[in-house]
This record gives structure tokens, C-alpha cells and sequence, in this order.
């Protein structure tokens, strides 16, 4: 398999150490953290010009780029021969601000994929018997280097995809509550359970690791999500197959280094390198105790169809075209819209349950059109470096594309605009993969806005008389992640909650997630659940005892 690292390289494909990422984030960071950004919500203007001062900041990494052709696909492969003649494929890691490589990376070839599937099988009973109590202290201690490193790792993560630097500390400061999480209540999963006894008599439930895990893994919150897989497998006794997206590699390497040095074995986790095809064959493989993916529900289709063969213990969790209602009698119509501005546009919306639908009940729906205008247009967009950016980029450049679609198609059949949606402007080479967040009204269920996944900072308000035609447009669509009801009334809220085929449901709040409460999808939201007592013990199989006590 390969071991070759991963490097920073510059346009003119000078290659530098991996870890000079860092060094370069620090330097960006501390380039933009001391002067304040002055404006409102940017738009494409402010966004152009804030990408034009993190290039600056980062022109020790990258000089004058030679091509844009693949780098607006965000990751661009190709094939080149080493000095032994061998053929590999490399994948290159684009930062959407300033559309420059900042990392060229071999991508696992099939060969090497089930080669690291051998060594984790190979480790899966010397892990599996590790004590319960050196595991624990091993995430412990991971969880100690995630926050000694948070800066670094989060600087990595803006570069990688955009995020906000805020938004990256928190990511990562929040997956220790995760991990620590899990590390809380493994103990109790595992315990076996006596559910019957009579006589000499007694049924007993025993609980074991699956075996391997793979985990493939989205690029939006890549410690989110990999903590609610990776330290529930590893805790519960499973060794670990990680691929990261292509996207968010650097990360998922750093995550690695960090996990061994905390005491996780070689053979109990090991990363894997690629896009789809390295994806497909980690689904192929067979012997797998359990298959985790995250994404979008086309590719998680393909990953199951790919997987049924194997009979393995297979968890998707998909897309969201989430919904939320503002009832007429919601308690404060102004702090309903900030609290859905943020549930919308956090994150430059790229969340799988960010508000994508926002129905409003007609008595208050001009007061809260206000109120969203403002708050939206507060949100500052920009170098997402700089402490005050509440929006970057969007991570991946052809997704300006469809962004742009779903806006013309609305505005095609009637539409209207309350913020942003300037699609007209046009971009120049190396501005970044901006998007101004956009507001729109007059939407119907016959417009893409309202029926496919927009992952992106473009929201839809409908404007509908009544719970009857709120709920009947909330059950329309194909997906069932979240929903949420805006209102004083809790009975009411709960009785519509309860009638949505959701996984989650939310009162006077949205696009919150709780380590207490498993996360779970209906429909083409997925299958299975993570978090929580029944999540942590979804990386288990029970086992039937039947015991009978001879009479001496």
C-alpha cells in the first residue's frame, strides 16, 4: 500500500512538507484576524475582494495559478508514473477561496484498500479484548490533543472547504463533547443483560463488536460526523477503515496522527485516500462487520446496491430538504426569524439539516420577510479566515452551477427576491466559490427550490393560510430528515411534529443536534441511526444465550 504523504504543493508544483499547511493557515490566519472587515453582508463584490486578501496572505503557498480548468471541480485526477515505472492516480485539494492547489495526494488504489481492510481484520481481536478502561483513556487523551491543536486543525479544515474559522473551532470543540460522549456510556451498551430466568434456566443477551468498520465519510462537518462513527466503533471495540472525502483529506490525516499518538493501535484504525473510486471499493469489500456512509442519497444508493452482496450491517445517512413553520401564534415573530436565518445559512448552508423550506402563516408573514431581510443581510461573507465571516465560500465549485439553476428556475416561474440572488455578476478567475446567501418568496412546490437538496445559501418562503396546507407542503417531499414548528403552543406543535415522517423533530428551534438523541433519517434520508444510547449500541451485534444450569 502507499505510504507516501500527502503534500502542499504551488502552482508550480513545488513540493513542500505536509505540515507546512499549517504553518501557512497560522500565517493566514494572523494576516487577516488583525484587521476588521468593514461592510455588511458582502455580497459577490465584498466576497471577491475578501478572496483577494486571503491570496495575498497566502502567497508564500501559492503563485500565479496555471489553469482553471479542474480546479473549479474542486478536486482535479490524474495519472503520472513514479520513478519505478508503477502508475498511481493524485488528487488535488483546491481551497474555494482562492481557487489555488493546496495539496496533491495519492489516492488509494484498490490493492492497497483491501490490503489496510487485511491488517484491520488482523487486529480485531487484540482490540476487541483491549479493556473497556484502556480504551476509554486512549479517546480521552485523543480528545486532550484535539483541543491542544484546535487552532491548527481548524485552520486546516478553512482552507480545505471554506467553513468560517469560527465555525471550524466549533466543529472540532464540539466533536470532544462527542467522543466524551460515547466514552461516558460504552460501558453501559456493552453490559450483557439478563432478561429471563426460571429454574436453572437463564436467558441472557450478550452484545459484541461488529468486527471492521468502514466509515465513508461527507466533507461538511468532517469531525462532526467522523466522531459519531469512528470514536463509537473504536470505544465499542471495532477497528476502524476511515476515508475521509477527497475533500477534507488534510483533516482526516491530521485526525489519524492524532488518534495514534493518543495509543490507537495501526492495526485498530487506519485511513484510506481517494474519491469515488477508492469509495467504491471500500463498499465492495467483503467481511466487513459494518458500513457507515454519509452524502448525498444518489451516491448512497450506489453504495448500498454495492454492498447488498455482502450482507453487511449498512447505516446511510443522506440528504434533507428540511421544513420549518412559523404558526400565527408563534411567541416572538423577530427572534423566530434570526434563530431560521442561522438554522438556513449556517455554514453557507451546507449542512444536511439546514432549513431548506420555510413556511410562514400569512398574518405574520410580513413582519417575518422583515426580520429574515435583516437579519440575513447582516451576515458578513468573506475571507473565511477573518474572526467576524459568518459565510465563506461554498466548498466545491461546480455546486455554483446548480446554485444558479434552482435560482434562475424560481425566478423563471415566478419568484421574487428579498435578499441577494445576484447570479449576474460576473466571476473572475481565482475569486473563490461565492454564493451570496439568498432569500426568496412567492416559491411553490413546482420550483427546484422547494423539491431538490440545495446544500447552498438559497432558502425558499411560502406563504401558506393555515396547519392544514403547512403540514400537507411540509409531508411534500422525498426526503425526512428534521422538521421544525415555531409556536407557543406545544400540543400543537408536537401533534404536527409527530405527523411528519422525520427523523427529528423540533420546537421553537432548529438544525440542532444532541449526542443524547439518536440522529436518524426517513425516507431517502437514510437508514439507521448514530448518537445516543441506540446509536452507540448500533456498532454492536447481540447474541442470544440459552444457559442451563446442570443439576450437579
Amino acid at each position: 500500500m502507499s505510504t507516501r504523504a500527502a503534500t502542499v504543493v504551488t502552482s508550480k508544483r513545488t513540493m513542500l512538507p505536509r505540515w507546512a499547511i499549517l504553518r501557512h493557515s497560522f500565517a493566514a490566519a494572523r494576516a487577516t484576524w488583525g484587521s476588521p472587515r468593514g461592510g455588511g453582508g458582502g455580497g459577490a463584490a465584498a466576497a471577491a475582494a475578501a478572496a483577494a486578501a486571503h491570496r495575498a496572505s497566502a502567497a508564500t503557498m501559492s503563485s500565479t495559478s496555471s489553469s482553471s480548468e479542474g480546479r473549479l471541480l474542486g478536486q482535479r485526477q490524474r495519472r503520472r508514473f513514479s520513478t519505478f515505472g508503477r502508475r498511481f492516480s493524485t488528487f488535488e485539494v483546491v481551497n474555494p477561496t482562492t481557487e489555488e492547489v493546496i495539496a496533491e495526494i495519492d489516492e488509494d488504489s484498490p490493492a492497497s484498500v483491501i490490503a489496510k481492510y487485511e491488517k484491520l481484520a488482523g487486529g480485531v481481536e487484540r482490540w476487541r479484548k483491549t479493556p473497556i478502561v484502556d480504551r476509554k483513556a486512549v479517546l480521552l487523551l485523543f480528545n486532550e490533543l484535539l483541543l491542544k491543536h484546535v487552532d491548527k486543525l481548524a485552520s486546516v479544515l478553512t482552507a480545505e472547504i471554506g467553513k468560517p474559522i469560527t465555525q471550524a473551532r466549533q466543529e472540532i470543540r464540539a466533536s470532544v463533547q462527542r467522543v466524551r460522549y460515547f466514552i461516558d456510556h460504552a460501558e453501559a451498551v456493552l453490559q450483557e443483560e439478563l432478561v429471563h430466568q426460571v429454574g436453572r434456566l437463564s436467558e441472557r443477551i450478550v452484545y459484541e463488536p461488529l468486527g471492521v468498520v468502514a466509515h465513508i465519510c461527507s466533507w461538511n462537518y468532517p469531525y462532526f460526523i467522523s466522531s459519531n462513527v469512528v470514536a463509537a466503533a473504536l470505544v465499542t471495540g471495532n477497528t476502524v477503515l476511515f476515508k475521509p472525502s477527497e475533500q477534507t483529506t488534510l483533516s482526516g490525516q491530521l485526525m489519524e496522527e492524532l488518534l495514534h499518538e493518543a495509543g490507537v493501535p495501526g492495526d485498530a484504525f487506519i485511513l484510506t485516500k481517494g474519491g469515488r473510486s477508492t469509495g467504491e471499493t471500500v463498499a465492495s469489500l467483503q467481511g466487513l462487520g459494518g458500513l457507515y456512509f454519509t452524502g448525498s442519497y444518489p451516491t448512497g444508493v450506489r453504495v448500498a446496491e454495492l454492498a447488498a452482496p455482502h450482507l453487511v450491517k449498512l447505516q446511510l445517512e443522506l440528504g434533507g430538504k428540511d421544513a420549518v413553520y412559523v404558526r400565527h401564534d408563534v411567541a416572538d415573530v423577530a427572534a423566530a426569524a434570526a434563530t431560521i436565518a442561522d438554522g438556513a445559512f449556517y455554514n453557507c448552508g451546507q449542512s444536511c439539516c439546514s432549513v431548506e423550506r420555510i413556511y410562514v402563516d400569512r398574518s405574520v408573514s410580513r413582519e417575518f420577510l422583515e426580520s429574515l431581510a435583516r437579519n440575513v443581510n447582516a451576515f458578513k461573507q468573506g475571507d473565511p479566515m477573518h474572526e467576524a465571516t459568518y459565510l465563506g465560500p461554498v466548498a466545491r465549485g461546480q455546486h455554483l452551477a446548480f446554485l444558479r439553476e434552482q435560482l434562475q428556475d424560481a425566478l423563471t416561474k415566478g419568484a421574487s427576491v428579498v435578499v441577494g440572488g445576484d447570479i449576474d455578476v460576473a466571476r473572475e478567475e481565482g475569486s473563490g466559490f461565492f454564493f451570496p446567501p439568498t432569500v426568496l418568496t412567492n416559491v411553490h412546490h413546482g420550483m427546484k427550490v422547494m423539491r431538490e437538496e440545495t446544500f447552498g445559501p438559497l432558502v425558499g418562503v411560502q406563504v401558506v393560510d393555515g396547519d392544514d396546507q403547512a403540514v400537507d407542503l411540509m409531508r411534500d417531499t422525498e426526503y425526512g430528515l428534521t422538521a421544525g414548528v415555531f409556536t407557543r403552543d406545544k400540543a400543537k406543535a408536537e401533534a404536527i411534529l409527530r405527523d411528519l415522517e422525520v427523523g427529528t423533530g423540533y420546537w421553537n428551534c432548529c438544525d440542532r443536534v444532541s449526542p443524547r438523541l439518536p440522529w436518524s433519517g426517513r425516507k431517502n434520508s437514510g437508514v439507521g441511526c448514530t448518537l445516543s444510547m441506540e446509536g452507540l449500541r448500533s456498532f454492536l451485534k447481540s447474541k442470544a444465550l440459552h444457559l442451563y444450569q446442570p443439576a450437579c
